[in-house]
């Protein structure tokens, strides 16, 4: 029972935060949301903690209220395997195959990209330094005296619930690393879009069913249309000649599609990014996975120059001071994970959990992606670049190669299918830009049921939070529904709450764990450990 908890995910609750500064809005107390700091925690649980809202950075989870928060933020996934890349998706690609073929620089509009992962890191850095404070305040604890020491025995404890006489086994937690929160960087945004604001192209509003509506599909190329209505007309014609062969409504469409599908092939991202290159390339680009563990020798190798990298992306477009984006920081921000790496027969080969995906061209490396790679998904933490290259807009092609990355792992996993961009905020147009990446959806933050981005804009443009579930008699079906069986770590010993509750000296804080439980779903609290001293 010991070694079945070995990969029990340990967390320490805080509850709703007190207002503070909105980076979308700027509002200095806007800003609310509920968190808590995971010590340790399983790829499983973290999946479920998504799906219901939540979100990483560093060691801290966090949910945004919702409801009472300025600027609602609202999970998007990205269905990886029927991508779609638009035209502007394509302009990157392209870029980078010109760049690394001839050496080709030229620019595309604007050198810098304007919707970069800065935009919501100062949140994720909020939340943080109010998480350091809650711990501070609770240390020394039980947990931080025992959470690195191994406990052997199993101690049995009677469940002293009224309504059952059963004997509850309660198991001591095994070697966890203890660590203290730290201050954290951008929460999922490693997918900067393409400029769509430029001074020059804002003299005017576009007029009706023009312009860049993301509730439109994306616009298609004319001469493809004219072959389609030129194959069209054809098919009509041949139709009406053939006597005693006519075909039935069924057969013509399928006909049809058939026609479209050849006229209008469009090329994956995998065309672009897997092309063979001329023998005389200018360039060399290498992308690299590397699990985050000093116990790792790529990572352990590659730490000084992609903390020095890392320095240089936060002063130049982040405006940090060198003591800010140290060693230290760059650790606390983008090694410290609490998701425990797993590997399972039928899933990718790299395993689960935390990773940088290094870009490396001609032998160093010029970019960094930090993911986390899920049961179901592949989740983008953060990204940092040499600014020296922003003209290859390095989050766009590192966002493409995400997409790509996620369809690659499906093929041997293949519930793996996803890619989860963050948060989309619509109420901040500058991150609107997640919507482009089609086809996505957004999570509806009432019932936690997927829906399509489409059917979620036009609510959106009425109000800025929504339930995008339009059925109302629909509920939240994974919420708590048993409170005596969250799971709590108390003593060092594991307990449902039914028998801690009666053991708790002092007043009682079932609101508490009642509000935890709601938040994080009745599956995770049966699994998860929550910590009370």
């Amino acid at each position: 029972m010991a070694a079945a908890c070995a990969s029990a995910s340990i967390v320490e609750y805080f509850g709703g935060e007190d207002g503070y500064r909105c980076g979308y809005c700027k509002s200095e107390t806007g800003n609310l949301s509920y968190g808590m700091w995971a010590h340790s925690m399983t790829v499983q649980d973290y999946q479920d903690l998504i799906d219901r809202g939540w979100r990483r950075s560093g060691k801290y989870v966090y949910k945004p209220i919702m409801n009472q928060t300025c600027c609602p933020q609202y999970t998007i996934r990205c269905q990886a395997l029927h991508f779609q890349t638009s035209k502007s998706h394509k302009k990157v690609l392209k870029k980078m195959l010109k760049f690394i073929s001839k050496g080709d620089v030229s620019k595309v509009g604007s050198g810098e990209e304007p919707m970069d992962s800065h935009i919501e890191d100062v949140v994720a850095c909020d939340f943080a330094y109010k998480s350091e404070s809650h711990v501070a305040q609770s240390e020394p604890n039980p947990l931080s005296q025992w959470i690195t020491q191994r406990v052997d025995h199993t101690e049995k404890v009677e469940n002293e619930d009224e309504d059952t006489g059963e004997t509850k086994e309660e198991v001591n937690v095994p070697e966890v690393e203890s660590s203290s929160p730290q201050i954290s960087v951008d929460e999922g945004t490693a997918v900067p879009g393409e400029p769509s604001h430029s001074a020059k192209a804002c003299h005017a509003p576009p007029k009706p069913g023009k312009g860049a509506d993301l509730s439109k599909p994306p616009c298609r190329k004319a001469k493809d249309i004219r072959k389609e209505r030129k194959l069209q007309k054809l098919l009509q014609n041949q139709m009406c000649r053939a006597e005693g062969s006519q075909l039935q409504a069924g057969d013509q469409l399928s006909l049809l599609q058939n026609s479209k599908s050849k006229v209008n092939q469009p090329k994956t991202i995998e065309d672009f990014i897997f092309v063979s290159l001329p023998d005389d390339a200018q360039h060399k680009l290498e992308v690299r996975l590397v699990p985050v563990s000093f116990e790792d020798p790529q990572f352990k190798s590659s730490f000084n120059q992609s903390a020095t990298l890392f320095a240089k992306y936060q002063m130049a477009v982040h405006k940090d001071t060198p003591s800010e984006c140290g060693e230290n920081e760059f650790t606390r921000f983008l090694c410290d994970s609490p998701l425990e790496a797993e590997n399972a027969p039928d899933g990718p080969e790299c395993g689960y959990g935390s990773f940088h995906q290094q870009y490396w061209l001609d032998g160093k490396i010029i970019a960094v992606g930090v993911i986390d790679i899920l049961p179901y998904c592949v989740s983008s933490v953060y990204l940092y670049y040499d600014p020296d290259y922003s003209f290859l807009s390095l989050g766009v092609y590192s966002a493409l190669r995400e997409v790509a990355f996620t369809r690659q792992l499906h093929e041997k996993a293949p519930e793996l299918c996803f890619y989860y961009m963050g948060f989309y905020i619509h109420s901040c147009p500058k991150m609107r830009y997640k919507g482009q990446y089609r086809p996505s959806d957004l999570l509806c933050p009432e019932t936690y049921i997927w829906t399509p981005i489409e059917q979620c804009l036009p609510l959106l443009e009425h109000s800025k939070y929504c339930r995008f579930n339009q059925d109302m008699k629909a509920v939240d079906e994974g919420g708590v529904k048993e409170l005596g069986r969250v799971r709590v770590l108390h003593k060092r010993t594991v307990m449902p709450y039914s028998v801690y509750k009666k053991r708790r000296k002092g007043p009682s804080d079932e609101a508490s764990v009642q509000q935890y439980a709601s938040l994080v779903g009745q599956a995770c609290s049966e699994r998860m450990l929550l910590f009370r001293s």
